[in-house]
């Protein structure tokens, strides 16, 4: 049997790859690597994805590439490609983050004091049996937060559902 395609990483466009990268490390704690600063930084979220028993497997968490929309890198001619803007309108690719050990309610404060819009908060989703509240960064992305349901999840009277 051949081996699977596998998502490696997610990149998302921004007009200041290193604010946008401050943004996510003071919101989320992840390290930043700049590579080189302004031009691509990969955010480092650490840690390893988790077995079914709840303990560390060996499998590394995903990074998040931010890269400049005015010359999008890799790209085999030295101006890039167009466009090279920010995609502002209309949909586009978003972003979902599982929490850990930290709340939503922290997480949607800490990103709207540093410029994001809040987009909902405190939504269940049965059919993956989550809650969700969402952002959208200061450069238009949109990032879902997501917490597992469990077992026999208890939706509070206050959120909204679907």
């Amino acid at each position: 049997m051949t081996k699977p395609n596998t998502l490696i990483f997610v990149d998302m466009p921004s007009d200041d790859p290193a604010a946008t990268a401050r943004f996510y490390a003071e919101v989320f704690g992840w390290r930043n690597d700049e590579k080189p600063a302004g031009v691509y930084h990969r955010m480092v979220p650490g840690g390893n994805f988790r077995n079914s028993d709840g303990s560390e497997s060996a499998i590394g968490n995903l990074h998040l590439g931010i890269f400049d929309a005015a010359n999008a890198r890799p790209h085999p001619q030295p101006e890039g490609v167009a466009p090279r803007g920010l995609s502002v309108d209309g949909r586009k690719p978003r972003i979902w983050i599982l929490i850990g050990d930290d709340t939503a309610d922290r997480i949607l404060a800490a990103a709207e004091e540093r410029g994001a819009t809040i987009l909902w908060r405190d939504h269940y989703w049965s059919t993956f049996n989550g809650f969700n509240s969402a952002f959208r960064d200061p450069w238009g992305t949109e990032i879902l937060l997501w917490g597992k349901g469990g077992d026999q999840p208890v939706v509070p009277g206050s959120y909204t559902s679907e």
